[in-house]
């Protein structure tokens, strides 16, 4: 260990210590002195005053005062000035602010500082005569791994790291440690190095903190930097040059400042973030642009120069949809982009201030899988350190040029290279090493470790070197050997470590899978060697160690390299649940207590292997125990609880304890006298005794002061001088300040340590409130039933520690002659007190020794012991670091001393090592023996509960013999069921009761039995859903053969939907012109039908009536003139359609030069492609358009692929099943014959036995459906086989059990279902073995002698049953000899396809590989087709534009001809209707021609003046209007609003009225040519237009082409497995295969073949082509022939037909118009009309004369009406006459009516009589009837019917 004041150590030691306490005191009064100094400078930079000395300053340095300029008006802290000037300011005897004095004026490059003057140093009490070096620091074993950059390179050499209040450099190659301390003494908060490594930065912490810059490699101060922030730093970094410093602070301000360092300059100030910031860094490119990240935010800063000045600018990054994530890794970019980490482990690239895209890796994974610690620029090429312990190398130009391409804004890359270092490794910075040729790294593990790696990535690549390895975290126990310089350490890192301390070498470490808490040394009367350590974990688990030598082991084949030290587990056992927080061992070594947060002790026997001897429970949680020294009479343990309790128990007794005592269930010591003290505070007390004293002793002195003042007056004034004095006494009279209050803090706080001071007394610290003192304490006497809780207990002395009301002590250790208490504090410093010796009262602890040494924030030592001889002192903190100091360091040590490991034991190799604990949640000891109780208590209750059901199963099979007995008597004498109940409402209510428990059940389970419901449905979604047939495996019979069927899944997505093969493409040229021309065809077919198709003319509507002559007549003459007029227009039609064909067959006529477009196309492909045998690996390879893939075929082709291969095995399933189930019906068939031949064999003798063929089985393989079979039985038996399984203990009976288990399980299931038999099988075996029971039955009961022919009988019959034995024998052997072969030839095919399975698998895999590819290809060719299908649209549309304005033009065109047509007939018309020889035709000729201005149409067209002279320029004039203007331009001058004289009125007007015509024709001729002209123009725009798209659309087609190109390249790299035999391979070298196939082709023999037929066919197309074309040159010439002669042909009839229409109508006619010649239509609508006028009159009449015949018709009926009526009243009339002469009859005979019976009685009593004979007949009748019935197999006549029946 060195450190710059080593040099000067020959110094006396007085001098020393009095020059340091002068500058300690110097130091602690500067901060005061700092203060008022810079509140006067503050003044004066307000005032800007400057002195003379500041005025030379700014002549001679004016770059200086412009950065002081611009930082006091940049600045956005007021304190920046002050804080300029006052590190300037002169203080008396002060020699570094002498120095800083001359700096303000003008720094030399030369000046430095004295590190003396700055360092720290400890403090000591004044006038104490404590050396100021009581404690030398010798080495230092930890590293704080989770500080951010604390790993720095100087050199290629020495590595810079911060521990605790030092900065240590680490020699790599000697190993050997330089130290700097920090000048705050309150820590170091980071460090950097300057770009040129001549300097490095030491930002510390503390109130005001500095940086101080030193030189290296003389390590002299060079330059300090002040008030930069308030408490601590956080990050620096320098620029690209080195010239500037950026410092960012951390909490409260966290303030970014920029420096010019050399000149302890600020430029510029200001806050950077409200949260915490991480890091900030300059730009290399650019120093004007700053990056700051930290917790949740990034910031990019510039500096801008404003009219106030120059100022930081920050814009805060935004993260949009990103989530917002904390960023501890980023980099700038050179382009001003920056690329940072994230927590997810992706890359943000920023651009603007917004997140511009996303990286992550193929599949959407991260880029790391946790955060990014560090991203780095090396070579060109982008490094990123993660916590995954990955370190991985990015390409630039990917990065930089990195876009989003969808709304995601992801984009995926893939990294150059990666390193995985090692196992649980957490990156988290790296440095790169300075060795020229080798590009090694610095690695900064969080995990405890530094890295040396090796990124070249090369053949000679080292693999990574732990270089060194630490605790990660902090250290939560520290102990040191009693017998030699040995350390062990333990922390939450899972590690236990072992170091010499004396040859500063750690020696060994172990990890265990939870983390130590605890630690001790077991002592020498245990160990003699001094050997082993013991341990105790969070899990509750103490495991006790052993440390020896390896070196005199014996060597095994195996072993790895022997280290300095090596662990062995000795012991391992768990009495705890909890943290473990003390370990102690009894002063004899007999007892080993063990302490935990669980709030107990436990007690262990150590002579007895560690046998638990018992635990006692604490009111709070365990924090320290101490056994009581060998002064005490009694051995005591002083348990001392966080919560404020401390209890002392007595020796545990360690009597025998009997294993198998029942009483003894648990480990508990409940009969143990333990002593309590229930702390309780009193340091408000303390507070107010302090305060009284103070006052009385400040009161005192008052007096002492007035008695003096009364004697001065009295003795000057007299009696005046004695009121005087009164009087000043009655003013100065004061009240005094009420007392601090009592106070007592309702929480208690925690007690940190403490130790014995005598029997029953001791010492405690206590940390919150009560800090600031040590208490002495001693036992109160209480009863032993009193409760401790509610006791108060108060120290009955106290101790006051100067400086530790904040700071209490954590840890109290002494040294070996109790004359030195050496504390732990809180904040990491180690203060020594000097004791007398043996004096535990502590009635001296004035002087002290006091010094920071680990972290202030952080650093809180957890462990401080001295070594064996006091010779050194060791510490560990929370901040992982460990240090080693020697005590008295004038006393030289011994040069290489080392500590002496203990050798190994014998036979220590061999030792079994015990069974670890791995399981946090094993049982505990008491646990363990609170189970085993258990276990066996519930074993008895099983017994007993076992008792009661035989009890109860006696009863119960005692009652069914009862139950059978009365079964069996007679039925009048048994009993009912009903009977044995004793109440029938007993078992009513245990009916109910069962019922009720039943729903309660239900209830209780209700919630369970849904779980298990979803889980068991979410189980069959997620495994059985999916499974469309398990694989079930059918055994043959008399072979191991089998047959497997396949484990099929549902159809893949792909094979499940048809999906587009194709996506949207632009049909090629060839596709277009045959869809044109079928386009084109159709429609003139749709033309011709609508043409060709007659009107039908059809009456809906009417009723059908007979036609008279005369609508027949109007019929026949409508039809006859129909059918002439469709006659002409048929013809007219005919002629016209004849017209069209011509003009059609003209305009198809091709001209000379005209090709066909698809021999045009042919011949350019042919051009294109004849000849090209380039294989698609080929560079220049274009794909023909009908080949191109994409992802949607390639999909399609899996799901075709997909579901052959899934029908195939479908059908070989189906065929497996089928033998499946011929299987079972073998089964059973052989099952009934192997029954009847037992039956049979039961009736010979067994001489004459054949061996029966055994039954085959059915495997649980062959029915895999069964597996998932259930019912209340196999529930039951699994539930029982669950709690057997709980009970095994061993691992081996546990599998053994759960082997048993399945078999049971899968027997129950399928005992249930039988071997697969049904149960027709059954029941044929059954009726067959009772068949034979019945024989064997009757046998047994004939006992006599059997005669001669029962002997033939039975002769037969064995005959009989022989053959039956050996044909049933037969059968069953042939069954399975069918079945066999069956599977045999099942099982050859299946091997066939699975070949073919094997092979479509094989092309699945690349059809997916294809697909992958063919989908990151998708996206992009999607875009380039979309851009050729809309400029092919485009184009498309622009060519049917021009299309359409050339048929518009063409339209108009003919417009303007008709119009000139019709101008021509004009003047014609005009010219006929004038005549010949009319004088006054000039005049109206003139009148005619004359142009004239039509006012109205110019007001409405507005263009006529501008029309008239293009009209006049027109070169399409007609000769009549340039004749117009000849005579226009005569002299001549005539009036034509007058008609001359003698000139017809009628011409006249008729020429005015076609002068108005023709203007109108003129005009529209004008506005035509017009039309003409903008279609022209439109034209020529729109030619211009589809040229350039044409041109677009021919680069969009290449760019496509060349992306296909790419594709098809891609896809060639592509690897295709393809199977050969080596008879299909033809490639052979000299007769061997060689080791190169790359040059080889792949091809089948079909195509193959093809291609050699396609060469002869190619040959024989040749000559035939050849051939056609001789053939059609012939023919052509024969065809110019043919038309020449057909010319001459037509011409000679032409002339024919001129003759004769001469000859036959005098003339030459128009045959046209005479075809077309018609009737004349209206004379003979006006025949039609008449006719039909003349039928509606006929009609009328008709109609008229009806009507007058219905009236006389109608007249004669009323007639005949009346004439009726006459007659009848003529015949009432006489009847009237007859009824008068009967009344008169009657009348005279009235009295003879009543004489002799009536008639009516008479006739009704013969109807009674025959109907009651009639009744009586049909009663007999019934009763034959009835009788006849009555009797069995009686005919059954018909009914008797009476005769009036008959009748």
């Amino acid at each position: 260990m060195k450190e710059p004041d080593d040099q000067d150590t020959d110094r006396k030691e007085s001098d020393r210590s009095s020059s340091r306490r002068q500058s300690l005191k110097s130091s602690q009064s500067a901060p005061r002195t700092s203060i008022k100094e810079d509140d006067k400078i503050l003044e004066d930079t307000t005032n800007e005053t400057f002195t003379e000395e500041e005025e030379s300053n700014v002549e001679e340095d004016d770059s200086s005062l412009e950065h002081l300029e611009g930082s006091s008006s940049s600045s956005q802290d007021d304190h920046v000035g002050s804080t300029e000037k006052s590190q300037y300011t002169e203080t008396p005897h002060s020699a570094e602010e002498e120095a800083e004095k001359e700096v303000k004026k003008k720094i030399s490059q030369s000046f430095f500082y004295d590190y003396k003057e700055l360092v720290s140093m400890p403090f000591v009490t004044p006038d104490s005569n404590i050396p100021l070096n009581l404690l030398t620091l010798v080495h230092s074993f930890g590293y704080d791994c989770t500080r951010r950059a604390n790993l720095q390179l100087l050199d290629s050499n020495t590595m810079m790291y911060i521990a605790g209040n030092q900065l240590i450099l680490l020699n790599l190659k000697t190993k050997e440690q330089f130290y700097l301390r920090s000048s705050s003494g309150r820590g170091i908060g980071i460090i950097g190095v300057h770009p040129e490594k001549t300097y490095f930065t030491v930002a510390e912490k503390g109130v005001s903190p500095k940086i101080i810059i030193y030189e290296y490699p003389s390590l002299k101060p060079y330059r300090i930097l002040r008030d930069g922030t308030d408490l601590a730093y956080a990050y620096v970094d320098f620029n690209y040059d080195g010239t500037l410093l950026a410092s960012i602070g951390g909490n409260p301000d966290h303030t970014l400042t920029i420096w010019n360092w050399k000149e302890e300059q600020p430029i510029l100030r200001t806050k950077a973030f409200s949260q915490e910031v991480f890091k900030v860094t300059f730009n290399p490119d650019n120093d004007e642009q700053l990056t700051t990240s930290g917790s949740g935010h990034i910031k990019f800063w510039e500096m801008a120069l404003t009219f106030t000045g120059l100022k930081l600018q920050g814009s805060l990054g935004r993260f949009g949809k990103t989530a917002t994530t904390d960023i501890e890794g980023y980099m700038e970019l050179p382009d001003g982009k920056v690329l940072s980490g994230s927590e997810w482990g992706n890359m943000l690239v920023w651009e603007a201030g917004l997140i511009k895209v996303e990286l992550c890796r193929a599949g959407n994974i991260s880029c790391h899988q946790g955060p990014i610690n560090q991203i780095m620029l090396d070579e060109g090429e982008v490094i990123t350190v993660g916590s995954d312990g990955c370190i991985r190398i990015w390409d630039f130009e990917t990065i930089d040029t990195a876009d989003a391409i969808d709304e995601s804004g992801l984009l995926e890359i893939e990294p150059i290279n990666e390193l995985q270092v090692d196992k649980n490794v957490k990156l988290f910075s790296m440095i790169k090493m300075n060795e020229t040729g080798h590009n090694f790294w610095l690695a900064q593990d969080a995990n405890g470790a530094i890295w040396k790696l090796d990124l070249s990535f090369s053949n000679i690549t080292q693999d990574p070197e732990c270089l060194f390895s630490f605790h990660s975290g902090a250290i939560e126990a520290l102990v040191v050997s009693p017998l030699t310089y040995l350390m062990a350490t333990t922390g939450l890192d899972c590690s236990v470590r072992i170091y010499d301390f004396a040859s500063k070498t750690p020696l060994s470490h172990v990890k265990f899978k939870q983390g130590g808490t605890a630690l001790a040394w077991v002592p020498r009367l245990v160990s003699y060697t001094g050997a082993q350590i013991i341990v105790g974990f969070e899990d509750g688990v103490v495991r006790i160690l052993e440390l020896y030598d390896p070196k005199g082991l014996t060597i095994f084949a195996g072993r790895k390299k022997f280290l300095d030290a090596d662990l062995h587990l000795k012991y391992v056992f768990k009495p705890h649940t909890a943290h473990i927080t003390a370990l102690a061992y009894e002063r004899d070594g007999e007892i080993l207590a063990t302490g935990s947060q669980d709030e107990t002790v436990f007690f262990f026997d150590v002579e007895k292997d560690y046998k638990p001897i018992g635990f006692i429970t604490t009111p709070g949680p365990v924090c320290q125990l101490v056994w009581s020294p060998a002064s005490h009479l009694e051995n005591t343990l002083l348990i001392i609880c966080e919560n404020g309790y401390i209890l002392e128990a007595p020796f545990p007794s360690t009597k025998e304890e009997e294993e198998g005592d029942p009483n003894v269930v648990s480990y508990e010591i409940k009969d143990m006298h333990i002593k309590c003290f229930h702390f309780s505070s009193v340091k408000s007390k303390i507070l107010r005794l302090i305060e009284i004293e103070k006052r009385k002793k400040q009161k005192e002195m008052k007096e002492k002061e007035r008695e003096e003042r009364r004697k001065q007056l009295a003795a000057a004034m007299g009696e005046d001088g004695e009121k005087e004095f009164h009087e000043e006494e009655e003013e100065e009279e004061e009240e005094e300040e009420p007392l601090p209050e009592i106070f007592v803090p309702s929480t208690p706080c925690h007690i940190l340590c403490g130790f014995y001071s005598g029997p029953e007394k001791f010492w405690v610290s206590l940390g919150g409130y009560d800090a600031g003192f040590l208490y002495h304490c001693k036992f109160p006497t209480y009863g032993q039933n009193s409760d401790i809780t509610e006791k108060k207990d108060e120290p009955f002395d106290f101790r006051f520690l100067e400086d530790t009301e904040d700071n209490p002590i954590h840890t109290i250790t002494f040294s070996i002659n109790k004359d030195m208490m050496f504390c732990g504090m809180q904040d990491g410093a180690i203060r020594v007190y000097i004791l007398s010796q043996t004096d535990l009262s502590l009635k001296n602890m004035e002087n002290y020794w006091h010094f920071n040494i680990h972290d202030s924030s952080y650093g809180c030592i957890k462990g401080i012991s001295t070594s064996f001889d006091d010779r050194f002192l060791v510490t560990a903190g929370a901040d992982s670091n460990i240090f080693v100091f020697s005590l008295f360091p004038e006393v030289e040590l011994r040069k290489g001393i080392k500590a002496k490991v203990p050798s190994a034991r014998f036979g220590i190799e061999t030792e079994p090592i015990p069974q670890d604990i791995d399981d946090p949640k094993a049982y505990s000891i008491e646990d363990a023996r609170k189970k085993r109780e258990h276990d066996k208590l519930m074993k008895e209750v099983e017994e007993i509960k076992a008792g009661k059901r035989e009890q109860l199963r006696a009863l119960r099979n005692e009652f069914q013999k009862l139950l059978q007995m009365n079964e069996e008597l007679p039925k009048h004498m048994q009993f009912k069921r009903t009977d044995f109940d004793l109440d029938s409402k007993i078992r009513a209510e245990i009916n109910k009761k069962t019922v009720r428990k039943i729903q309660q059940v239900e209830k209780e389970l209700a919630w369970d039995k849904e779980k298990h419901e979803l889980g068991l449905m979410k189980l069959q979604n997620r495994f059985r859903d999916s499974l469309q047939s398990d694989a079930i495996v059918v055994h043959a019979i008399q072979s191991d053969h089998k047959i497997a069927s396949y484990r099929l899944m549902k159809p893949s997505k792909y094979s499940r939907a048809k999906q587009t093969s194709q996506s949207e493409r632009r049909p090629s040229k060839m596709e277009r012109f045959d869809k044109e021309g079928v386009g084109k065809q159709e429609s003139q077919k749709d033309k011709g039908e609508s043409i060709s198709v007659p009107e039908e003319i059809i009456e809906k509507g009417k009723e059908f009536r007979p036609k008279t002559l005369s609508q027949i007549m109007v019929e026949n003459q409508i039809e006859k003139t129909r059918k002439l007029i469709l006659k002409a227009e048929r013809a007219q039609f005919k002629i016209q359609q004849r017209k069209k064909e011509w003009e059609e067959l003209y305009k198809s006529k091709p001209a000379d030069d005209y090709e066909d477009p698809k021999d045009v196309q042919a011949i350019k492909e042919a051009q294109v492609y004849m000849g090209d045998f380039n294989l698609k690996t080929a560079p220049d390879y274009k794909i023909p358009e009908h080949m191109r893939i994409n992802a949607a075929k390639k999909e399609e082709e899996l799901g075709h692929l997909d579901s052959m291969t899934h029908k195939k095995k479908m059908n070989m399933n189906k065929c497996i099943i089928s033998l499946r189930d011929l299987k079972v019906a073998v089964i059973e068939e052989i099952q009934c014959l192997v029954q009847e031949l037992k039956n049979i064999q039961s009736t010979l003798h067994t001489s004459k036995h054949i061996p029966i063929p055994q039954i085959p089985q059915i495997y649980p393989e062959e029915v895999p459906e069964k597996r998932f079979r259930y019912d209340e039985r196999t529930l039951l038996a699994f539930k029982q086989q669950n709690m057997e399984r709980k009970r095994e203990k061993t691992p081996q009976m546990e599998q053994a059990v759960s082997i048993g288990q399945s078999g049971g399980f899968l027997r129950l299931s399928s005992g249930k279902d039988g071997d697969l038999t049904t149960r027709d099988s059954m029941s044929r075996s059954s009726k067959a073995s009772s068949f034979g029971v019945d024989n064997t039955k009757l046998m047994e009961f004939e006992k006599a002698d059997p005669s001669d022919v029962e002997l033939e009988i039975m002769k037969r019959d064995e005959i009989k049953n022989i053959y039956m034995q050996q044909y049933l024998t037969n059968r069953i052997k042939e069954l399975t000899i069918t079945f066999d072969a069956e599977l045999h030839l099942l099982r050859h095919q299946k091997l066939k396809l699975d070949t073919q399975m094997k092979l479509s698998d094989l092309h699945h895999v690349t059809l997916f590989q294809e697909i992958l590819l063919l989908k990151n290809f998708e996206k992009q060719e999607n875009i380039l087709q979309e851009r050729v299908n809309s400029l092919d649209k485009e184009e498309q549309d622009m060519q049917w534009k021009i299309n359409e304005t050339l048929k518009e033009m063409e339209e108009k065109k003919n417009e303007i001809n008709r119009l000139q047509e019709q101008e021509k007939a004009l003047y014609a018309g005009f010219q006929t209707a004038l005549g010949e020889n009319n004088k006054f035709a000039n005049f109206l000729m003139k009148v005619l021609k004359k142009r004239i201005k039509r006012v109205k149409k110019k007001e409405v067209e507005g263009d006529a003046d501008e029309d008239e002279d293009s009209d006049e320029s027109s070169e399409e004039e007609s000769s009549l209007e340039s004749d117009e203007d000849e005579s226009g331009s005569e002299a001549e001058v005539f009036d034509d609003s007058i008609c001359p004289t003698n000139c017809d009125v009628a011409l006249f007007e008729l020429a005015l009225q076609l002068r108005e015509k023709r203007l109108d024709i003129e005009e529209a001729l004008v506005e035509e040519k017009k039309i003409i002209d903008n279609l022209k123009k439109e034209y020529d725009t729109l030619s211009k237009k589809v040229k350039i798209v044409a041109t677009n659309l021919n680069a969009a087609e290449e760019d496509l082409e060349a992306y296909q190109r790419e594709k098809q390249q891609r896809l060639n790299e592509l690897l295709v497995v393809i199977p050969l035999k080596l008879h299909q391979i033809e490639y052979v070298v000299f007769g061997e295969i060689p080791s190169d196939l790359s040059g080889t082709l792949v091809f089948s023999n079909r195509s193959l073949g093809q291609l050699q037929d396609r060469i002869v066919q190619l040959h024989e197309e040749n000559s035939k082509q050849q051939k056609i074309n001789k053939e059609f040159r012939e023919r052509r010439k024969q065809l110019i022939r043919e038309k020449k002669e057909m010319a001459k042909t037509i011409q000679k009839m032409e002339e024919t037909v001129r003759q004769l229409m001469i000859s036959k109508f005098g003339r030459v006619i128009d045959l046209e118009a005479l075809q077309t010649l018609s009737v004349n239509t209206t004379l003979e609508e006006l025949k039609i009309r008449k006719l039909r006028k003349e039928l509606l009159n006929a009609k009328e009449i008709k109609m008229w004369e009806e009507k007058i015949a219905q009236v006389r018709w109608e007249l004669m009926m009323k007639t005949k009406e009346h004439t009726k009526k006459l007659h009848q009243m003529n015949d009432l009339c006489i009847e009237k006459k007859k009824l008068d002469s009967r009344l008169n009859t009657l009348q005279n005979q009235q009295g003879n009516a009543f004489q002799g019976p009536r008639k009516a009685d008479i006739v009704a009593r013969e109807k009674v009589t025959q109907l009651i004979q009639f009744q009586a007949e049909r009663i007999l009748a019934l009763k034959e009837e009835i009788t006849l019935l009555r009797k069995k197999g009686g005919l059954i006549l018909p009914p008797i019917q009476t005769p009036q029946e008959n009748r």
